[in-house]
C-alpha cells in the first residue's frame, strides 16, 4: 500500500511538471506574423493579416522592379511583425515624372489602398536611386491635389540622383575623363536623355528646374514646396575614396554632395520635418559587392520605427 501510495505520488508530480512546463512554452512562443500577398502587373502587396499600423510603398531603381527590391531590401520580415503593409511597385526608369504620368500613379496607387482596404493614416513612400525620385514627386503631387486622400506621412530616398542639371554637368565630365566603362555608358545615355527632353541646361535651365527634385545651381526646389509639412528623411553614403578609385569622380559628381545641400536648402526654407542621414560602409549588394549606391545603407529596424512615429 505504502509503495503504491508512492507511486501515485511521483505521477502526479510528473504530470503537474509536464502539464506547467508545456503552459511555460506556450507562454514564451513568440506570436505568428502572417502577410497575406498579391502579386499584381504593376505591384507586389504584402497585406498584414491582423490590424494595419502603417502602409510602406516602395519604388526602385532604374533597372528595379519589386522582386529586385526583396532581393536587396529585405524589409519584409521587419515590416510583417511591425503589421506594417508593404506595396512593392514595378515602376521605374523615370528620373523626372510628366504631368499625366503623376496623375496616372497617383490614381494607380489610391486604388490600391482602396480595393485592399489598406488604411490612410499613416502612409510612407520611398524609394532607392530613381526610386526616391518618383517619391517625391508623387508625394509633392498627391498632397497638392484634393482628388487624392492618401496624402503620405512621410517620404525618404536613398542615394538619389536629384538634381538633373548636375547629372548633366557631371556626364560630360565623365565622357571627357574616359575612364570608366560603365560610367560611359551611362553618360552616354544621360547626355542624350537629359538633351533630347531639355536641351542643355546653359540654353535652358528652365526646363530642368520645371521637373528636377532640386536645381543647385538656382536652388529651386518648385516641385517639392508642398512637403513642407511632411517628415522627410535622405539617405545617403558620401564615400569619396571607393568613388575616386572606381569611377573618378569627383564629389560634387556624387548624389550624395547635391542630398546635403538639398538638406541645408530645405532647413533654411522652414522645413522642419527634415532628416539628412549619411552612412559609413554600408553600402552593399545582395550578391556583396560593395557598392555606396546600394538599398543596404538604410538602417531597416530605425526605418520601421519612423514608419511608426506619427
Amino acid at each position: 500500500m505504502k509503495k503504491l501510495t508512492i507511486i501515485l505520488i511521483l505521477a502526479f508530480i510528473v504530470f503537474t511538471s509536464c502539464k506547467q512546463s508545456k503552459q511555460e512554452k506556450q507562454q514564451v512562443t513568440p506570436e505568428k506574423f502572417e502577410f497575406t500577398e498579391l502579386i499584381k502587373e504593376d505591384y507586389e502587396l504584402y497585406k498584414p493579416t491582423k490590424e494595419i499600423k502603417a502602409v510602406l510603398i516602395l519604388f526602385g531603381g532604374y533597372p528595379e522592379v519589386a522582386k529586385d527590391i526583396k532581393r536587396e531590401f529585405k524589409i519584409l520580415d521587419i515590416a510583417r511583425e511591425n503589421n506594417i503593409a508593404v506595396i512593392l511597385s514595378n515602376l521605374n526608369q523615370k528620373l523626372w515624372l510628366e504631368e499625366n504620368e503623376k496623375q496616372q500613379l497617383a490614381k494607380s496607387l489610391q486604388t490600391i489602398i482602396t480595393e485592399n482596404q489598406l488604411p490612410t493614416d499613416n502612409i510612407i513612400i520611398g524609394g532607392f536611386s530613381s526610386g526616391g525620385v518618383v517619391s517625391l514627386l508623387i508625394s509633392n503631387y498627391i498632397i497638392g491635389k484634393k482628388q487624392f486622400y492618401i496624402d503620405p506621412k512621410g517620404v525618404f530616398i536613398v542615394d538619389s540622383p536629384i538634381d538633373l542639371v548636375a547629372l548633366y554637368k557631371s556626364s560630360e565630365k565623365n565622357i571627357e575623363r574616359n575612364f570608366s566603362e560603365p560610367s560611359i555608358l551611362e553618360s552616354t545615355w544621360l547626355l542624350e536623355t537629359l538633351g533630347n527632353n531639355f536641351g542643355n541646361p546653359k540654353d535652358s535651365i528652365k526646363k530642368y528646374e520645371e521637373k528636377a527634385i532640386f536645381t543647385s545651381s538656382t536652388d529651386n526646389i518648385s516641385n517639392i514646396k508642398k512637403l513642407k509639412n511632411t517628415k522627410i528623411r535622405l539617405y545617403t553614403e558620401p564615400d569619396t575614396l571607393w568613388w575616386k578609385k572606381n569611377r573618378m569622380a569627383d564629389y560634387d559628381q556624387m548624389n550624395a554632395f547635391y542630398i546635403k545641400k538639398l538638406y541645408e536648402s530645405l532647413k533654411t526654407k522652414g522645413f522642419n520635418n527634415v532628416e539628412y542621414i549619411p552612412t559609413t560602409n554600408k553600402g552593399y549588394r545582395a550578391n556583396g559587392e560593395r557598392h555606396p549606391h546600394s538599398w543596404a545603407i538604410v538602417d531597416k529596424k530605425d526605418l520601421i520605427n519612423w514608419v511608426l512615429t506619427k
